[in-house]
């Protein structure tokens, strides 16, 4: 056996504590599943929109009618900070929580994950953020998502913002895996149009890097390839028809599995580009990851072995055969992924989102510094990320 050959075997570790409950309905069982976690007073952790569409109220008596005491906080906000989640403690800690119920789209569910890591250790998230510290076990924690687009229920990280640098952490511990992940795609029907497309595309970024980055196996392989299926299938149709629930359920199961793919496998490029576009802009950053994924794929194309994953990927999905050229293929991709941002009415440019030239250097130093940039399968520094924004610009 070649150096070679052993090179390209990557070797993997796959553990997942969350059981799955998927199907049309199934948030009807919250309560019972709380109740079998032995849970006896819980926090629905969700935002004021997640309360003003019905599903804060609806959760809250299926908890109830299993017996349980139930606290609603709506105080989650979009791209939560470390106060944010301290503010979340307090009411836990008022309450005396002993089981969590996320719900929302992923600033609930992180939200959510990084209050029941400090109910259990005490401290602030910046303590566990790049560290090796070794947590408690979490009160139990269920997952209830109403978008289609972070997967957060499947990861063991929380992507919590510093509110005095922006820097986004990804605060990874084993302890964050929900126990529960509860997937009912009606749940999903009550998004907005634009929520729909940027959670959408989130998803389907997802999956195109976890397929690439220099920490894929064979495990993540998997998961970004089914999650991709089910993505590009079920987008243009929930963005045609918002009521279609067959597209809706293809939706969330497939944000689900690239929320595994990136469990196993990370992100690249796109997610380090957009980051800073959030924090120093407010781009949302469903939009600041959409706008930059059509030039990540051209760009990732140039490393062969990406270039065949994103070949299997187009092919799985009928965008070509297997003679093309790698330039088609990624051209054939890209292409494939702006006519979504189109469908979604999505900006498709730097400047149209209001980023000035005069911060490209400043942005490109912020790309660089974020932790999924080092698995981008092409190499990037501050200068290769310069020239990824002025193509987008």
């Amino acid at each position: 056996m070649t150096d070679t050959t052993l090179a390209r075997i990557t070797g993997f570790e796959f553990h997942s504590r969350t059981r799955y409950v998927f199907g049309v309905g199934c948030v009807e069982r919250v309560g019972e599943l709380g109740r079998e976690l032995g849970g006896g007073r819980a926090l629905i952790v969700t935002d004021a929109g997640i309360v003003a569409a019905g599903h804060g109220e609806m959760v809250r008596d299926y908890l109830q009618r299993a017996g349980l005491e139930v606290l609603l906080y709506d105080g989650v906000r979009e791209n939560p900070t470390m106060r944010d989640v301290d503010a979340c403690l307090a009411v836990a800690r008022e309450a005396r929580t002993d089981l969590i119920v996320g719900l929302g789209g992923g600033s609930s569910m992180d939200t959510a994950k990084g209050c029941s890591l400090l109910l259990a250790n005490g401290g602030r998230l910046h303590d566990y953020w790049r560290t090796e510290r070794r947590s408690k076990p979490t009160s139990p924690l269920i997952a209830v998502p109403t978008t289609a687009g972070t997967g957060s229920e499947s990861q063991t990280y929380a992507l919590i913002a510093d509110e005095t640098t922006h820097q986004k952490m990804a605060i990874g511990d084993p302890m964050l895996a929900v126990d529960v992940a509860v997937l009912d795609p009606r749940l999903t029907l009550t998004q907005p149009p634009y929520v729909t497309a940027c959670s959408g595309l989130d998803a389907l970024a997802h999956a195109l890097e976890t397929a690439v980055t220099t920490r894929r196996n064979a495990m993540s392989r998997l998961f970004s390839r089914e999650a991709f299926v089910l993505i590009y299938s079920g987008l243009p149709r929930v963005l045609s028809d918002p009521g279609d629930l067959e597209a809706r359920a293809d939706m969330q199961l497939g944000a689900s599995y690239a929320g595994m793919a990136i469990e196993c496998g990370m992100l690249g490029a796109a997610h380090a580009a957009a980051n800073p576009l959030t924090s120093e802009y407010g781009v949302v950053h469903g939009q600041a990851v959409s706008v930059m994924l059509p030039h990540v794929v051209r760009l990732n194309a140039k490393d062969a072995q990406a270039g065949e994953r994103y070949r299997e990927l187009a092919a799985a999905v009928g965008l070509l055969d297997d003679r093309e050229s790698m330039e088609s293929v990624a051209e054939t991709l890209a292409s494939a992924v702006e006519t979504l941002l189109d469908a979604g009415g999505m900006k498709r440019s730097l400047e149209a989102l209001g980023v000035a030239g005069r911060d490209l250097p400043r942005l490109s130093e912020m790309a660089a510094s974020q932790w999924t940039a080092r698995f981008n399968p092409v190499s990037m520094d501050a200068e290769a990320f310069m020239e990824l924004y002025r193509r987008v610009m």
